[in-house]
């Protein structure tokens, strides 16, 4: 079973299918009482139907269609023009009566009381329906169901003691509420104006009543209230001068639509999902009464049952071809209807409806071998019908989306083409992937021993014929060359695994000459089909023959060396994708602190190289460039392994937080304070708690570190080799370079300094965040000092310094250094609501950041002076801002904005975070003035920007 979205949307989310059925009932019965020629009669009836499953009955008897008896077995106009067979259903039939005919004509049984049935309505609803109608026609003599607004009325004439229970009686008051706001104020047919005040009161008693329940059966000033309301809302009058005697509220796009579905499901038999009522054109002359109500007409009636019957066809399992026809015959009608229509909701509809089915067509005939097959085949003939009927409506509708996108509308010779290359390709591969397995099978039991490509050979030969037989035959009323199609692009396909094939063969083998020749036969075979099918055609086949390139398998004994170089590469490359999923990255494993797969790699490398020197030929200048530019893009493919996983500098770095004011001023109370140091020592804990597990993702990125470096070194060492191996007369045929692995020594050179950054800003950012991001100035700057970081970052510098290169490991200690300044700064500038700063704080903070640099400073021993001068320039540069009064900087801000953005009627702009952080960069000093803690920078940037005094 399939289920498809709806066209329609979901106007109404809050109403379930069964309340939407319920109030399509009540206006189906409200519209009949207002058309009919009789006044309205409530006649209880207890015998029960037999189509009803248990469901007691009522008859309706408002006008004569309503009241019209079901005996009569005429053959229904309405399945006639849709090409249907009298009898649909259980996908058993040819056409035979329904089993529960005999049983109806022992009764007279009434078209509302079907209707009542099939849209599986009480009698105990029913007749509550119908009370209350009676109470609105004694009130409202001669007014028509369109002029009044439906579920105002009924929420007026009944009352809780009309229901068995209070909890049934709140539920339908609940619906109609819904069905209310969703009618007048979330789809109304006429737009609402923004300032009518009427809608946001309308809305209040909605939810008010939705809480609690309305006393709408009495006269309040409440009701009333919700009268005036509803009935101003209702009676508005749109541009096209509709006028105010009608009432829109349930003739709104999309919500009209749903509950126009609800009606036209009734058509199929309750007890039988896949059978039409024979009584179908009696029960369409009663829902077409909803017409006024609902807004409908019969260009939307027919988009309307086209999706009602096409999803009815979907949803069932697609196993009655009736309702595809029928399907098929009403887009005939639409697309006649497309010529006339100028309304563009219209438009909208029907082309939304129309894509859904063109997306359902086209996923089936894209790959028609994975639905049809011979017991099912004239379904097939069926949907490719549908589907180019469908492409060519949507074609010719201008504004469709369809159109909009295709600037050439495909022929239905050109969609049937598409279908039969796209399903062939899917069926092949199917095919290959049959064949993969069975070999796998087999091999281990030690049977057919014929190599896999030469069985898909035979395979995929029995598939042409097979196409040819079944399939070709129906799309070749759409493609005169359907079988030659379908050669061709199974020629094509095996053609490419041929290629893949003979790529890999270093020798000829008995396997090879197998393959070959099995090739050589189903090429043959194709190529018949082929020029059978095109006999009659104009150019007699040619050009689907040009479709068909020779296979040429003697090529292969030309390009023996080539092959060998790409099989070698290709063998480089797969090992290192296996191998680098089970490396460890443990610089504990060996001396040299590398992974062992970066020694085998190498050694394959130069293994490779040895062994191209021995082959027996004369080409070593010529075939060169080509074997080391595979294996630079091999080892080039290894490096981008090593580092993929990793990461960069951006993914460690936390987003900022929106800009805001500071929330700290509970500290004010005491309360912060309190409940402080708790926070940090639990973050000291948890710290302390994953060091293990840090400390060893910290040892696989300086493992890594000294792979890529490691291979720097020996890459370059082994391009020296390889060239000294040559003549220098010959050197200069390797287009005057004379660097072999040039690309991958620059690839290990940018792979460690990502690999250095990665490392810094995870350390600083995703290790050490509960000591930096989620602990330093939290809440009280005096309480959340440093130290804590500074204990962790330590620990980590003791891990790089004895696991990283000697030649790499003052880079990566900068990385770290440089990552550290950047979080002390973020903390400062973009540290989130729970930090602020007082004057007062700026030496803590000034001294902190002294201690960090001092860490790697180490007395001397750490990195030089002027590298951490140098790096340092920024925060020192910003520190003094802290020390700064509010209103000096307030001053500054406003001639740095004004100097930089100029300024709006006197109003200061937002500067964005555009760039690093400056003392002179106006994003820089608002956050300094976003986390002052103090009355001025408080009421500064509620007037200027109205941020809050404080966030609650």
């Amino acid at each position: 079973m399939e289920s498809l979205p709806s066209p329609f949307g979901d106007p109404a989310p809050n109403l379930s299918d069964s309340e939407l059925r319920e109030t399509a009932y009540e206006i189906l019965v409200a519209a009949c009482r207002s058309t009919g020629s009789r006044p309205l009669t409530y006649i209880p009836q207890s015998p029960k139907s037999d189509r009803s499953n248990g469901v007691a009955t009522a008859s309706l008897a408002p006008s004569p269609s309503l009241h019209r008896s079901l005996t009569s077995t005429a053959a229904s106009k309405v399945k006639k023009a849709l090409g249907m067979k009298k009898r649909i259903g259980g996908g058993e039939g040819d056409g035979g009566e329904s089993s529960d005919q005999p049983d109806r004509s022992k009764k007279s049984v009434t078209v509302g009381e079907l209707v009542r049935v099939q849209m599986r309505i009480s009698e105990q609803i029913d007749s509550r329906i119908r009370r209350a109608l009676l109470r609105i026609a004694s009130g409202q003599l001669g007014r028509r169901v369109e002029m009044m607004v439906l579920p105002l009325e009924l929420l007026q004439q009944l009352k809780a003691s009309d229901f068995p229970d209070q909890e049934e009686y709140e539920s339908w008051q609940r619906r109609n509420l819904k069905l209310l706001e969703a009618g007048l104020i979330l789809y109304p047919c006429v737009p609402l104006s923004k300032s009518d005040k009427s809608v946001q009161q309308l809305k209040q008693i909605i939810r008010s009543g939705i809480e609690r329940p309305l006393d709408t059966g009495k006269i309040t000033g409440e009701t009333q209230n919700l009268r005036s309301l509803v009935m101003s809302l209702a009676s508005r009058q749109n541009n096209n001068g509709i006028g105010s005697e009608t009432c829109h509220w349930a003739d709104g796009f999309p919500l009209n639509l749903r509950i126009y579905k609800m009606l036209l499901e009734s058509c199929f038999d309750v007890n039988d999902e896949l059978l039409i009522v024979e009584e179908v054109d009696e029960v369409l002359e009663l829902i077409k009464k909803t017409w006024p109500v609902l807004g409908m007409n019969q260009l939307i009636h027919n988009v309307c049952f086209l999706w009602v019957l096409f999803n009815r066809y979907v949803s069932t399992g697609q196993v009655e071809n009736d309702l595809l026809v029928a399907a098929q015959n009403l887009i005939l009608e639409i697309e006649n209807d497309s010529k006339e229509a100028n309304d563009p909701e219209y438009s909208k509809i029907s082309s939304s409806v129309l894509s859904l089915v063109m997306d359902w067509a086209e996923k089936r005939l894209l790959a028609y071998h994975d639905t049809f097959n011979i017991d099912n085949v004239e379904t097939l003939e069926t949907t490719v019908s549908l589907g180019i009927l469908v492409v060519k409506v949507l074609g010719e509708d201008i504004s469709s989306e369809y159109r909009r996108k295709k600037k050439h509308v495909d022929s239905g010779r050109d969609r049937v083409d598409t279908y039969i290359r796209s399903s062939l390709r899917m069926a092949f591969s199917q095919t290959k992937r049959m064949v993969e397995h069975s070999k796998k099978s087999n091999s281990r039991q030690n049977t057919n021993n014929l190599p896999a490509l030469a069985i898909l050979a035979e395979d995929i030969g029995h598939l042409a014929f097979n196409e040819k037989a079944i399939f070709s035959p129906i799309l070749k009323n759409w493609h005169p060359l359907a079988a030659g199609v379908a050669a061709a692009t199974l020629h094509s396909c095996y053609g490419t695994e041929l290629k893949k094939f003979v790529s890999g063969i270093t020798e000829l083998t008995p396997d090879a000459i197998r393959v070959l020749t099995a090739a050589d036969k189903l090429e043959k075979d194709l190529v018949q089909i082929a020029v059978q099918d095109a006999v009659d055609s104009e150019d007699g086949g040619k050009s689907v023959i040009r479709e068909m390139p020779p296979f040429e398998a003697e090529v292969v004994i030309g390009n023996l060396v080539k092959s060998w170089i790409k099989t070698r590469v290709d063998r480089l490359k797969e090992w290192i994708d296996r191998n680098l999923q089970q490396e460890v990255w443990n610089p504990r494993s060996n001396k040299l602190g590398i992974a062992p797969s970066a020694v085998d790699v190498l050694r394959m490398v130069d293994e490779t190289l040895e062994a191209f020197f021995l082959l027996p030929i004369l080409l070593h200048p010529v075939l060169l460039p080509e074997l080391t530019s595979g294996l630079d893009k091999c080892m080039q493919h290894y490096v981008s392994k090593a580092k993929s996983s990793c990461g960069s500098r951006n993914t460690f770095l936390p987003a900022l937080p929106a800009l805001t004011r500071c929330t700290v001023g509970s500290r004010l109370h005491g309360v912060f304070k309190k409940k402080e140091k708790p926070v940090v020592a639990s973050h000291r804990r948890k710290s302390q708690l994953g060091t293990s597990n840090d400390s060893a993702e910290i040892l696989q990125f300086c493992c890594r570190i000294n792979t890529l470096q490691y291979i720097r070194t020996e890459i370059e060492s082994s391009g020296r080799k390889t060239l000294n191996r040559l003549p220098e007369s010959e050197i200069a045929a390797l287009d005057g370079k004379g660097k072999i692995f040039e690309q991958s020594i620059g690839y290990c050179s940018k792979g460690i300094q990502q690999l250095s950054e990665a490392t810094a800003y995870k350390i600083v950012f995703h290790d050490l965040s509960n000591v930096l991001w989620d602990g330093l100035y939290l809440g009280e700057v005096p309480s959340s000092r440093i130290e804590p970081f500074l204990q962790e970052l330590e620990r980590c510098l003791e891990i790089i310094s004895s696991s990283v290169h000697d030649r790499v490991r003052t880079r990566v200690i900068s990385d770290i250094m440089r990552a550290s300044f950047d979080g002390f700064l973020l903390v400062l500038l973009a540290g989130g609501p729970s930090r602020g700063f007082t004057i007062q704080d700026s030496a803590a903070v000034e001294e902190d950041f002294k201690f960090l640099c001092d860490l790697f400073w180490s007395n001397g021993d750490g990195l030089p002076l002027d590298l951490i001068e140098k790096v340092s320039t920024t925060v020192k540069s910003i520190l003094p801002l802290l020390r700064t009064d509010t209103d000096s900087l307030i001053e500054r801000f406003k001639a740095v904005c004004l100097e930089n953005h100029g300024s709006d009627r006197g109003k200061l702009p937002l500067p964005p975070t555009s760039g690093p952080w400056s003392p002179t960069e106006p994003n820089t000093l608002l956050r300094v003035l976003c986390y002052r803690y103090d009355e001025p920078a408080t009421k500064f940037l509620k007037k200027t920007y109205n941020l809050p005094r404080k966030l609650t």
